[in-house]
């Protein structure tokens, strides 16, 4: 049982898969079949996980036992020492299976690296240390449009206070990042701290119809300390933030790079989808008996085999523009290297676009064939049995985590005027 008493999956279900994957992949395309082998396991029971909307505890045991949590960091600490790209691809091949476990690992994989981006040389080898030589899975309660957790300065700690209405896997997590401002400034202040601990205190309420597996309720923060010292991308002496002396900040790579994250997973959903859906057709579908051109099998259907061709390349386009937007992000990203200077506002603003192109055309598609398929697969696909709902809720759920229709103008700007993205918790 999780604490609080509510029902959690049993992690000893997937207790041998320890000593199967008891060496990491070498290469990207041996994390690629990781991620494919970890899909592989969920797929087989995820409708029914899905309905009993138990808490992850077994699923992150199985990303635990795959090596897929260690997979961006340094070889030197135990990880695979591989790139975002690899990281985006091994996102959407978990989310083929399971949306929830691919969101999971999506933001795990964001939050484990968040001191890369804004975190100090020695705050990055630390914190990289501790989650990888560990094996930890980190939760993170980081929802800018909360009102933000506050911060006080007691020597030489931090205090969080607050709460959220949303956090993303903290109830099976090992490490939460906390965020909130830092009293009587406007700076806002990055840590891990110890899940397990009296001053964070999860609702478990997370009751919503889609994602029902990442844990995303509210957590109150009731003082909650870290020295400053774990206050990411700040001085400990002079408790002063580092300063980016020309251009945009490159702490504000955070957000396209989770943004991307969440494309990925969006993409994988229609994608599992899409071959879930024709499984069905192909086995349990029947031909139309009143068209008037009538044929024995669904599989020689006109308006079937034109659908699952239509859908087929939009996701194959879909996935490539995916690709390159990843391209770019990890050449942006080797471009500045360790030294992680301010960044030009052109460059940001091209990685950026590139990756808004992606949400939109995410979303767009995805909800197009996660509705669709339902068209192509018949009445019997809707019973619960099948789960073929469950796509289509896990990428309506997490597509109005920030409206599309602000990307879509946010490009119509970009093209019509020229005009760069300005920072933001969103952009």
């Amino acid at each position: 049982m999780a604490q609080g008493n509510v029902p959690a999956t049993d992690p000893s279900v997937y207790s041998a898969y320890q000593d199967q994957w008891s060496s990491l992949p070498t290469t990207a395309e041996g994390w690629i079949r990781r991620a494919r082998e970890v899909a592989e396991v969920l797929s087989r029971d995820a409708a029914q996980r899905d309905q009993e909307n138990k808490s992850p505890r077994a699923e992150v045991a199985l990303l635990k036992h795959s090596g897929l949590l260690k997979l961006l960091g340094p070889k030197k600490y135990g990880g695979g020492e591989q790139s975002w790209e690899v990281g985006y691809k091994a996102i959407r091949e978990v989310a083929k299976a399971d949306g929830s476990i691919g969101m999971l690992l999506g933001y795990h994989l964001l939050w484990s690296t968040t001191a890369n981006v804004v975190g100090t040389p020695e705050q990055i080898e630390r914190t990289h240390e501790l989650i990888i030589s560990n094996n930890y899975f980190v939760g993170g309660a980081v929802n800018p449009r909360d009102s933000d957790l506050k911060i006080t300065s007691d020597g030489e700690h931090i205090v969080f206070n607050g709460a959220k209405f949303f956090n993303t896997g903290g109830v099976v997590s090992d490490l939460t990042v906390l965020e909130g401002v830092l009293e009587g400034t406007d700076q806002h202040i990055f840590a891990l701290v110890e899940t397990r601990q009296p001053g964070i205190q999860f609702a478990h309420n997370w009751q919503n119809i889609g994602l029902r597996l990442t844990e995303s309720g509210g957590v109150k923060i009731e003082n909650v300390r870290a020295p400053w010292t774990d206050a990411l991308g700040w001085d400990a002496s002079t408790k002063q933030p580092r300063q980016d002396v020309l251009g945009v900040p490159f702490a504000s790579l955070l957000l396209p790079t989770i943004q991307l994250v969440f494309s990925n997973f969006y993409l994988g959903i229609a994608l599992g989808a899409l071959d879930f859906a024709a499984k069905y057709t192909t086995a349990h579908t029947r031909a139309w008996p009143f068209g008037g051109d009538n044929k024995t099998a669904a599989t020689d259907e006109f308006y079937i085999l034109e659908r699952y061709g239509n859908f087929f390349a939009h996701l194959r386009a879909t996935e490539a523009l995916a690709d390159r937007a990843g391209e770019q992000l990890v050449g942006l990203y080797a471009r500045h290297g360790a030294d992680r200077p301010a960044l030009a506002a052109e460059e940001r603003g091209e990685v950026a676009e590139w990756i808004a192109s992606v949400k939109v055309v995410t979303t767009d598609v995805g909800l197009r064939v996660t509705n669709g398929i339902f068209e192509v697969t018949g009445a019997r696909a809707t019973s619960l049995k099948v789960g073929l709902d469950r796509f289509w809720r896990d990428i309506r759920t997490h597509t109005l985590h920030d409206p599309v229709a602000y990307k879509n103008r946010e490009l119509g700007r970009y093209v019509l005027l020229g005009e760069l993205p300005a920072p933001t918790w969103y952009t």
